[in-house]
């Protein structure tokens, strides 16, 4: 027969198990407490390494955005690295397992989801530290010259000499060349041009010479270099190559129009022709013109 159901049997069921609640409540409560200043303890020691890190990051990365960034992902890992302490003191073993299986689930998730983000979010942290770009400079990367405006954490932002902006991810700056004009004071500036036939190629080269290392003064180490370089259809080919103080792709331009006048006024001094193309047309085809007989003529 079965047992009947007793209302007084179950409420004092309920007691016994409350009671043993309050029991282990009380017996876990300095584990609780201590729990909750060892987290308390790492939010604070969070704060203080962001702050302290902030520091040291003025000296290295001048992007706002990337210094953020950093100081954010510190403070995230020093709370998380706290929370786990926590509940490691509260014996709570099985719930820190499932923590960490579940975060290892939802980060592998979402790496997977995000990957392209990620990966200019990593390169653009590696940017921020790298000393041979930074704001400022002028480069060229991936068939774009301009000067950097920008780098955050997706892309860097360059502004081209026609005024135009061209965003390129950070994972192309990391991944393939770029040049970086800024990162030197001085750089060699070349000239091609050619002198008639029958010019003197010794004075040729030498009022070159003079005229651009008066220009242009050289530097110990660095010369004005002038090389012959082929027989042309209708001159005789050269280079020159001299160092000028070249921080952008502008710069460049500026030396090398200054050398060309220059260049241009000493040979008109000294009666060099430089030659231009000449095409000679030849109709060998005999037209036959004739009058037209006038009406009536035989």
């Amino acid at each position: 027969m079965a047992k009947r159901f007793d209302i007084q049997d179950s409420v004092e069921g309920i007691w016994e198990k409350l009671g043993e609640w309050l029991d282990s409540i009380i017996l876990g409560l300095p584990n609780f407490i201590l729990a909750v200043l060892v987290f308390i303890l790492f939010v604070f020691a969070a704060k203080y390494l962001g702050k302290l890190l902030d520091r040291l990051l003025r000296f290295k990365v001048r992007q706002a955005s990337i210094r953020e960034i950093t100081i954010k992902i510190m403070k995230v890992v020093v709370i998380a690295i706290g929370f786990f302490v926590a509940l490691g003191l509260l014996n709570l073993n099985t719930i820190l397992t499932s923590v960490l299986a579940g975060a290892g689930v939802v980060g592998l998730a979402v790496g997977l989801a995000l990957q392209g983000t990620l990966n200019n979010t990593f390169s653009g942290i590696l940017l921020s530290f790298l000393p041979e770009l930074q704001i400022g400079d002028w480069i060229e990367n991936n068939g774009y010259a301009g000067r950097v405006v920008e780098i955050n954490l997706r892309s860097i932002v360059i502004r081209e000499a026609d005024n135009n902006y061209v965003v390129i991810p950070n994972s192309q700056v990391i991944d393939a060349p770029f040049k970086n004009f800024s990162r030197t004071s001085r750089s060699r500036i070349m000239v091609n041009c050619g002198v008639a036939y029958n010019s003197d190629l010794e004075l040729v080269k030498t009022i070159t010479i003079n005229t651009l290392s008066e220009l242009y003064p050289q530097k110990k180490g660095e010369e004005v270099e002038f090389m012959y370089n082929e027989f042309g259809d209708s001159s005789i080919n050269f280079v020159v190559r001299f160092w000028s103080n070249v921080t952008s792709n502008r710069d460049i331009l500026l030396a090398r129009s200054a050398a060309i006048i220059a260049i241009k006024k000493v040979y008109d001094q000294h009666d060099i022709n430089i030659p231009f193309p000449i095409r000679t047309l030849e109709f060998n085809n005999r037209l036959n013109i004739q009058k037209p007989s006038s009406e009536g003529e035989s």
